[in-house]
């Protein structure tokens, strides 16, 4: 297995692979300055490089690289520590991660990252590239939309229905649906800023990728600064 992304994130990757017993052949980055990352090689260059999987945190770039490589044949990390139902469904690309935990018929993406220690519970249906950060628990029957990200200690009452590209803050009790393109936080959960859909979505016609993803990254860290979210 190759990881695309020479960074902390493929260094959990790498241990997850290692639990599985599935050999790691190296990583590849665009950054020419890295060589060398857990004793791993760096290549530059995916050419030949299959399976891979896309070791990059960020959804938004994680999406852009993964429709740049056409072509190649995409792989799945689980670690043995992870709890995952025989009848649930994880598509390529995607990662679970150490004590995470996926229930009866969940359906997961393709690139999405189930962090440590996180809960997917029965029936849920995850988008692609989208992010369930550590020890976030989202109940049964819950759906989450493209590219979203759920924060840290987050939970996710049943039936509850995020839309695509938000970002749900850490620690928030999500009580009712959240709409695509918005920042939502609290307990409860309420929508906090709504995001320009140019700057959330990598395929969005018109404008610079790299400007989009700084553009969204910046908005975040802007109207986190001094929030005090608590309902």
């Amino acid at each position: 297995m190759y990881l695309y992304g020479a960074s902390g994130h493929a260094k959990v990757i790498i241990d997850i692979l290692k639990s599985q017993g599935v050999e790691v052949n190296g990583c590849i980055d665009d950054d020419p300055s890295k060589d060398r990352l857990a004793g791993y090689e760096v290549l530059h260059d995916a050419d030949g490089c299959d399976p891979l999987i896309v070791s990059i945190g960020d959804n938004a770039i994680r999406k852009s690289i993964a429709n740049r490589l056409t072509g190649h044949v995409f792989g799945t990390g689980v670690h043995v520590s992870a709890v995952v139902s025989p009848s649930s469904r994880i598509a390529e690309g995607t990662v679970v991660m150490p004590g995470a935990i996926v229930q009866a018929d969940a359906v997961i993406g393709r690139h999405c990252i189930i962090n440590t220690g996180a809960t997917v519970d029965h029936e849920c249906t995850i988008g692609d590239y989208v992010h369930i950060s550590p020890n976030a628990s989202l109940c049964g029957n819950v759906s989450v939309g493209e590219g979203t990200q759920i924060g840290a200690g987050s939970v996710v009452v049943p039936g509850v229905r995020i839309g695509r590209w938000s970002l749900i803050c850490a620690g928030s009790v999500v009580t009712r649906d959240i709409p695509d393109y918005c920042i939502a936080a609290g307990n409860r959960c309420k929508v906090i800023k709504t995001m320009n859909k140019e700057c959330c979505i990598p395929d969005f016609e018109g404008g610079d990728f790299e400007s989009r993803v700084g553009c969204r990254r910046m908005f975040c860290l802007h109207n986190m600064k001094d929030l005090n979210y608590a309902a």
